[in-house]
């Protein structure tokens, strides 16, 4: 009896350092990254996660089975939602927003996206609740030659502050962020 206890100690033991050490050094799927925008007092973060092409069509209609399709809501990355930090009063896309931290989603389309900010922050990126939502504004996309295999955000400085630049495949959009 003695021996079998020492070995489901051991086993057990065993079973509790895998799985520790699984989740210390194992890569998710998409990386988590940061962007990070500090400039005449105004300090923007965004955190997010990003997802690869690998081959595949990122986004389209239904009968292109694109990966984030036309007119659905998406999480603007992958895994949890995209968060958003401003630590001043702004304007995004023309619509006041106050210092503080929300999640960003998205809309993707054809010729525009709209841009979703949500008051609800740290759940997983499928746990969209709109009636959360501050507000959705309409911005421009545009194709450009070069292709992105990493989703990326990154910040563009501009006058009186800066563009939100989403960035993968061939679409970018810039959304942009202006202090009051």
């Amino acid at each position: 009896m003695k021996k079998v206890i020492i070995a489901l100690v051991v086993v057990g033991g065993l079973a509790a350092l895998s799985a520790f050490l699984y989740k210390q050094y194992a890569k998710p799927l998409s990386q988590e990254a940061h962007a990070h925008f500090n400039q005449n007092g105004l300090r923007l973060e965004v955190t997010y996660c990003q997802p690869a092409k690998k081959g595949r069509t990122i986004f389209g209609d239904s009968s292109t089975r694109a990966l984030v399709p036309y007119g659905k809501v998406w999480r603007t990355g992958a895994n949890e939602a995209t968060k958003l930090i401003v630590n001043h009063n702004v304007t995004l896309a023309g619509h006041p927003l106050k210092a503080g931290e929300y999640t960003l989603w998205t809309i993707p389309g054809p010729q525009d996206w709209q841009v979703v900010i949500n008051q609800e922050t740290g759940q997983w990126g499928t746990e969209y609740d709109a009636s959360k939502d501050l507000f959705r504004a309409a911005v421009p996309s545009h194709q450009v030659p070069e292709v992105q295999e990493l989703f990326e955000i990154s910040f563009m400085p501009q006058t009186g502050g800066t563009d939100l630049v989403l960035h993968w495949d061939h679409t970018e959009v810039a959304v942009p962020i202006r202090t009051q």
